[in-house]
């Protein structure tokens, strides 16, 4: 357990900026979102991003391979220049776990090579909770908030942060600064207790999840709810772009005037045109794409992971959505339908 005094911090994010790229929040505008540290940034105080950290693993928009085409020849390049380490400070426990949920959809066989680059080169310093909001409900799904995941994980305490390489990555990436002291645990085991103490009394820590999980497919698809939640739903797609957990994506091939250029983009289960194939669309109406969104975060994905559900309560969707629809409302009206 290492410590570091909060004066001390911009001097560590200057030397560590100094070894690798590093990226920490920043605040522009009404949004709130990751930049590269440079010396004189100032760090954001807000508790999360507009946008989770997924990006740096699985970029909202990322060139696959391009095709030069040259009479009968084709040349194929792959793009890829993500070959250098770097650093994201400041990554939340809700978002710090959904890299470990991402990991089993992109690192399973056969594995996305691309993901996989990003998350070996990548180091994620995560920080632990001090003031939790009330739109977070990370606990309700087994997230401690005083201990996030992470290569290294700050903790604040009155006078600084204690700091620990969890992982082999995160102790060689502390190795080298002098700005850091040796301290024993007892100063961040007291912040932790503090944290915990209020995250059990936030609002939405205890969600009751006992009417979803792996197996209650048959139970709950045909459920009558299903219309009224979706009625109100604009397809917008913003809960799906704020959510550190959603994984579609589609691919898109660009003619560029001498090849082709492929693209990987996010995209929505909100939309119309998701799964769009030649025979039409296997989801037609607004409910039933509606409905794939919360039963794939609920039920199908604990199903097929050992029970992990596919939410870390991070609240970006109860803070985002334009008409206040949000996972949590949905977990709620299933639940007291289903005790009726």
């Amino acid at each position: 357990m290492k410590f570091i005094a909060k004066d001390n911090i911009t001097k560590f994010l200057d030397a560590a900026s100094a070894k690798m790229k590093v990226y920490v929040p920043v605040d522009a505008g009404k949004t709130t979102d990751y930049r590269e540290y440079k010396p004189g940034t100032t760090v954001s105080k807000k508790l999360k991003t507009t946008k989770s950290a997924k990006d740096f693993f699985f970029p909202q928009t990322e060139n696959l391979v391009e095709f030069k085409i040259s009479g009968k020849n084709i040349e194929i390049t792959d793009p890829r220049k993500e070959c250098e380490d770097f650093a994201v400070f400041g990554v939340r426990a809700c978002d710090a776990r959904s890299f470990a949920i991402l990991d089993k959809v992109y690192l399973a066989e056969p594995v996305d090579t691309y993901y996989k680059n990003r998350r070996d080169h990548g180091i994620v310093i995560s920080v632990a909770c001090a003031r939790p909001a009330e739109t977070c409900f990370c606990n309700a799904f087994g997230i401690d908030a005083a201990a996030p995941e992470g290569d290294v994980v700050f903790t604040e305490t009155e006078s600084g942060y204690a700091v620990e390489g969890k992982t082999e990555k995160g102790k060689a990436f502390l190795e080298g600064f002098d700005m850091f002291e040796d301290a024993a645990e007892d100063a961040a085991d007291e912040a932790k207790a503090k944290i915990r103490a209020i995250m059990a009394k936030l609002p939405l820590g205890n969600l009751d999840k006992s009417t979803f999980g792996g197996g209650k497919t048959e139970e709950l698809f045909n459920r009558p709810e299903w219309a009224s939640l979706s009625e109100a739903c604009l397809a917008c797609g913003t809960c799906t772009f704020v959510c550190p957990t959603c994984q579609c994506y589609d691919i898109k091939d660009y003619d560029t005037g001498h090849g082709v250029k492929r693209f990987r983009c996010w995209d929505s289960c909100m939309y119309s045109d998701f799964t769009k194939m030649a025979h039409g669309n296997p989801r037609l109406t607004q409910k039933e794409r509606f409905r794939q969104r919360f039963m794939h975060k609920l039920v199908y994905f604990p199903e097929n992971n050992d029970g992990e559900f596919g939410c870390v309560g991070c609240g970006r969707c109860l803070v985002s959505c334009p008409i206040s629809m949000n996972i949590v409302k949905v977990m709620k009206e299933l639940t007291e339908g289903n005790e009726k």
